[in-house]
């Protein structure tokens, strides 16, 4: 309950995928970016279907390396200028089990809020 609140509370999209690269959860920012595409209706759909064959192979290269040591867990991505944005692949493991991954967007624009604005 708290893990989830945590991921739906993050402003960035977050999809995490199992090792068959089946969508299994968006969290609402994600579901909001890429609505486009289908929003929710992505769930249970495989990532690889909204790759082209060259990200669809680094997609598949970057779970092979996370399989490959308990020590590989993030590769950086994408940057996405338009956004001013870092993308990256995280594995996901229980314990030493990979058992899927997920996508992190991280902006780099400065945050605008007020500090403890709790108007």
């Amino acid at each position: 309950m708290f893990f989830k609140s945590i991921i739906d509370q993050d402003r960035s999209a977050v999809v995490i995928c199992n090792l068959e690269h089946e969508i299994i959860y968006m969290n609402p920012a994600a579901v909001k970016n890429y609505e486009k595409w289908g929003g929710e209706k992505l769930i249970g759909q495989s990532l690889l279907n909204c790759h082209n064959s060259k990200s669809t192979e680094k997609i598949k290269q970057v779970v092979d390396w996370f399989a490959a040591s308990l020590e590989h867990n993030l590769v950086y991505t994408f940057y996405n200028e338009k956004q001013n944005k870092d993308v990256y692949m995280v594995a996901l493991r229980d314990g030493d089990e990979l058992i899927g991954y997920y996508e992190k967007h991280e902006f780099r624009n400065r945050e605008t809020m007020q500090l403890y604005d709790l108007t």
